[in-house]
């Protein structure tokens, strides 16, 4: 019989083909869902896991480093290598050896960044106060830990903190460092996170414990009263500023001066600064002060050299003869770096949550997290205590027949029964008889066994003693107490920050050295600007556009006016008249959208002089509405350059009209040909810039008001039937007036 002939099978589709059906397609997702899945995390990841310090004081990578070294055993004896270091870190933190090898740098004694430095250094490892004094290559410098750590892991494997997995599972790291002081505020730390960071100044160590040993004692404790203030490992001066710093204790947050030290060597004729603020570096102070001698604000320099050697830091300034090395500072502390900030922001990470405290705040969560240390502690060594007597309380047994244990354990045929057999003959655990079973034989006396037992009343009471600390809280912080004294008293030292107190001087304003003298301001149509003096005016011709431009505004001032800029963005650049170069009038002058650094597409709609933000402004929109602000409005107490707002964008400009005072009649003209003549006495005054103001031209639909301009009385006494006694009005037909001005700059 012939078989019958199958349907070949489908063969499944290969899968390319599969992906290649699907190429192209495209999947909406909502962005907030795509921020969550992706940005989230790793947002989360770099506050938590490697920006922010800890109530230890420590970020990830330095608990990191500092815990493998521990391992090595670099807590004593000879230095080793620092790439040794690095290769061990490794296993600990994956983020390259370049990486370590930075943050280990920062902690070593050498590089002077710290005010106690966790790493005792061999080697050049640059320093903190320098910009370009790079550190040498790890298989060149030596490290070990500094006698400081001792506190910081003189308890660590006594289960006083928690350990977590390494990122690879292959071994155990702490948590925390449990350390005996409050290292959190005794040396700085800085990190950046994601839409957070922390700057946290260092404190005196001893002026630390002894603030946190009179706050537990007393938790109205005043706190200025023993920390008197940051101390950093630069030196130099602190503005002692009380209110200030009473704020960046409440609050956490604050902003500090610091000033440089310095004194005149009058037989060299030069300022020695021997330290310099903590935020700044030598170069940033050499490279301002070589700017403002090249801008010639700084004349009494003649050179500032880096004398830094072995016996540490020192920059060189070299004056002209008959220079007051006081004053000069005094310019200096105001114009450079010699003089500068630090911001405070204590954001430290409580329980894996970033929050922003004040140092009673900070110190009342380390004596807490330093509790629960003391408590583990206490407990451990409980257990060891507790367990070293029981076995002695079955040694103790044994004492009374120990011719039986022997007798034991030679009867017993088997070894496995012996233990068991030594259970049943002297009623004792498994735990006591595998301790009597494994004693040497020339141990089996009367005086070993005498002798070891003797410490069974001694351990009780340590025992009672113990449970009493761990059910007493005042013992633990007795404990703590105690713990913070030593601390202080073997590491501490003396202050290396003083205080500065301001003077008259410091307080006065700072003298204006810009050279004062009259000038001519010219604006164009198209945005050109001219600073003209009165001599070069006067010798010049005609003033010279581009093609098509005309000058649209001249107003007198001086070198030192304010010039606002207002543009068709609703918005005003302030700049002093300084800062533009003098001109001629046979010059185009300076761009302002350039010059001033305008949005794209934005055009000068204004300009208004001032010294002193006296009188006021009329802006007239095309919908007819006019709004008067007083020109205060615009002053800001910093030098702000750009102010958004600076009038309402409901309806377009048409013209900008500065009123020196509260008098005088505005021409408005409509697009129909209609005309107004407006007392600008009868027009509100608005108190916010962006106000639309009132209506003062009604105009029918498709009509724009397209020209405002203040007249002087002699012209509205001509204009007269154009007067208008109430507001808004329609106006008449200006048949005897010329054409209107699209733009009117006043």
């Amino acid at each position: 019989m012939a078989r019958k002939k199958e349907a070949p099978k489908s063969r499944p589709k290969p899968m390319m083909d599969a992906w290649f059906e699907n190429a192209g397609i495209t999947q909406e997702e909502a962005i907030t869902d795509t921020l969550e899945k992706n940005y989230l995390p790793y947002a989360m990841s770099v506050i938590i896991s490697r920006a922010l310090p800890e109530i230890d004081g420590f970020k990830p990578s330095h608990r990191k480093l500092l815990y493998t070294m521990y391992k090595m055993g670099l807590l004593g004896g000879q230095r080793t290598k620092s790439a040794n270091v690095v290769g061990q870190t490794m296993r600990l933190n994956p983020h390259g050896d370049a990486a370590i090898y930075e943050t280990m740098v920062r902690l070593t004694r050498a590089n002077e960044c710290l005010l106690h430095p966790y790493v005792d250094s061999k080697g050049n490892f640059g320093k903190h106060y320098s910009r370009d004094m790079a550190f040498a290559a790890y298989r060149y410098t030596e490290v070990k830990l500094a006698p400081i750590c001792e506190s910081l892991f003189s308890e660590i494997d006594k289960e006083t903190v928690d350990f977590v997995p390494n990122y690879d599972n292959t071994m155990q790291e702490p948590s925390l460092l449990p350390a005996t002081f409050p290292s959190v505020l005794v040396n700085a730390n800085m990190g950046i996170a994601v839409s957070m960071a922390s700057n946290i100044c260092p404190f005196n160590l001893a002026e630390v414990c002894e603030t946190c040993i009179a706050l537990m004692k007393n938790p109205d404790h005043d706190i200025l009263s023993t920390l008197k203030g940051p101390d950093f490992p630069g030196g130099g001066f602190l503005l002692y500023d009380e209110e200030e710093l009473r704020r960046v204790y409440e609050t956490g947050r604050g902003s500090l001066k610091l000033r440089s030290k310095w004194n005149f060597d009058k037989s060299a004729g030069c300022i020695e600064v021997t330290e310099i603020p903590y935020t700044t570096t030598l170069e940033a102070i050499k490279d301002k002060i070589t700017e403002l001698s090249r801008q010639g604000k700084l004349r009494e320099v003649t050179y500032a050299r880096d004398e830094i050697d072995v016996n540490g830091f020192r920059l060189a300034i070299d004056i002209k003869r008959g220079t007051d090395p006081d004053k000069l500072m005094q310019k200096l502390f105001r114009l450079t770096p010699l003089q500068d900030s630090f911001g405070c922001n204590f954001n430290i990470l409580i329980g894996n949550t970033p929050r922003v405290m004040g140092i009673r705040e900070i110190l009342e969560e380390w004596v807490a997290f330093r509790e629960q240390c003391v408590k583990r502690r206490v407990y451990f060594d409980l257990n060891k205590k507790r367990d070293r007597l029981h076995l002695l309380e079955g040694l103790k047994k044994i004492l009374l027949d120990i011719d039986k244990a022997i007798a034991i354990i030679r009867a017993t045929p088997v070894e496995a029964q012996v233990v068991e057999n030594l259970m049943k003959g002297f009623d004792i655990d498994q735990i006591q008889a595998e301790y009597v079973a494994e004693i040497k034989l020339r141990h089996l006396n009367r005086e070993y066994i005498l002798n070891k037992i003797e410490d069974v009343d001694k351990l009780r009471d340590e025992i009672a003693d113990m449970e009493d600390v761990l059910a007493n809280p005042k013992r633990v912080q007795k404990i703590i107490i105690q713990e913070l004294k030593e601390a202080a008293k073997k590491y501490g030292q003396p202050r290396k920050t003083m205080f500065y107190h301001a003077t008259e001087v410091d307080l006065a304003p700072v003298e204006d050295e810009t050279p004062d003298y009259p000038a001519h301001f010219f604006l164009s149509r198209e945005g050109y600007f001219k600073k003209i003096t009165p001599q070069s005016l006067r010798m010049s011709g005609e003033q010279k556009v581009k093609e098509g431009d005309c000058i649209a505004q001249q107003i007198d001032g001086t070198n030192h006016t304010e010039l606002l800029f207002f543009t068709d963005k609703a918005q005003v650049y302030k700049v002093r008249a300084s800062a533009f170069e003098d001109g001629k009038a046979s010059l185009l002058g300076d761009y302002i959208p350039v010059k001033l650094g305008f949005d794209e597409d934005e055009r000068v709609a204004g300009m208004v002089a001032t010294t002193e933000y006296q009188g006021k402004l009329l802006f007239v929109f095309e919908n007819g509405k006019a709004a008067k602000i007083p020109l205060s409005s615009y002053m800001t107490k910093t030098n702000r350059r750009k102010l958004t707002g600076a009038f309402s964008d409901k309806s377009p400009l048409t013209a900008l009209c500065f009123l020196p005072e509260d008098t005088g009649e505005v021409l408005i003209r409509s697009s129909a040909n209609r005309a107004v003549l407006v007392d600008v006495g009868a027009i509100s005054e608005k108190a916010t810039r962006n106000s639309q103001g009132i209506q003062v031209m009604t105009l029918k639909k498709g009509q724009t008001v397209v020209s405002a301009e203040l007249v002087s009385p002699e012209t509205a006494q001509q204009l007269s039937a154009y007067r208008i006694k109430t507001i808004p009005a329609a106006g008449k037909l200006a048949k005897d007036l010329g054409e209107a001005n699209q733009m009117s700059l006043v």
